[in-house]
């Protein structure tokens, strides 16, 4: 469950939706009024849509889930790459290329030439021209721009995290067509239904950006770390194993074997003691 209160909600504005004329109709469980021709949010459903969602990723992280995080526009760039830095997860802060989760087979070769590339010592750079060594550097810049988020993920991910569920909408078909589960902050002129959990809150303001994909972050981070406390608890909980047991078995025989010996030493030199007197 997010901490999240409604009064930080409140504070940076995420209860602000678009012109009522640019509406989506299936926004309307999450409008709590219009004011001044805006939709006004309601807080109350962000908070309760905010819970599910953090649900779900504690669910999911329990299990060692991975996520993609997903924010293109300026607003959220920084914010998204930042967050997903902080909880070692994947971003995309740049433009979505089309396949990166529908062809994820072509985009892991990318990647793969991208580590070749940047290898030092590569032996791709031998026997090459200037010219041809700087084709390479270009292509290497290129490949590092559109992959410098996702370069690690080694399979597709447990869910989609995004920040503005309309500009994103290339991302959310695919994943809805592979059957990722999304998570996206949906705005009023968005269509709730096509995701998974939707999180209805103003997707233009930087501040409510922070808290969100902050609290979300935060949500991953918490549950790995439960996982990995209780996994070392059972570490150290788990029976020891049968050449274990023996070896302690005859460390303790040994002991006994010791304590006798000076037992028996001890009574020695006490009769010795007393026939001297």
């Amino acid at each position: 469950m997010s901490k999240i209160k409604f009064e930080d909600l409140l504070g940076t504005g995420a209860h602000f939706g678009h012109v009522t004329r640019k509406w989506d109709p299936n926004f309307k469980p999450y409008v709590l009024m219009e004011k001044n021709g805006i939709h006004i949010i309601n807080l109350d459903e962000t908070i309760r849509c905010l819970d599910v969602a953090t649900t779900f990723l504690e669910s999911k992280s329990k299990k060692g889930g991975e996520f993609l995080f997903v924010g293109t526009k300026k607003q959220a760039r920084d914010i998204v790459q930042q967050e997903a830095d902080r909880c070692s997860m994947f971003y995309v802060v740049e433009r979505w290329l089309g396949g990166t989760l529908t062809n994820f087979a072509t985009i892991k070769k990318s990647i793969k030439r991208l580590n070749l590339l940047e290898k030092e010592g590569s032996p791709i750079y031998e026997n090459q021209t200037k010219k041809e060594v700087q084709m390479l550097n270009r292509e290497r810049i290129k490949l590092s721009d559109q992959h410098r988020g996702i370069k690690d993920m080694r399979r597709l991910p447990d869910a989609v995290i995004i920040v503005d569920a309309k500009l994103e909408s290339t991302a959310i078909a695919e994943a809805g067509r592979l059957g990722i589960p999304i998570i996206a902050i949906v705005d009023s002129n968005t269509d709730p239904t096509l995701i998974d959990y939707p999180i209805p809150a103003n997707d233009d303001s930087i501040r409510t950006i922070q808290l969100i994909i902050s609290a979300l972050a935060d949500t991953i981070m918490n549950s790995a770390k439960k996982t990995k406390k209780i996994d070392n608890e059972k570490k150290t909980d788990q029976p020891k194993k049968p050449f274990e047991q023996k070896i302690n078995l005859k460390s303790s025989n040994d002991d006994k074997n010791d304590s006798k010996t000076d037992d028996s030493n001890a009574d020695d030199e006490t009769a010795s003691s007393k026939e001297s007197k």
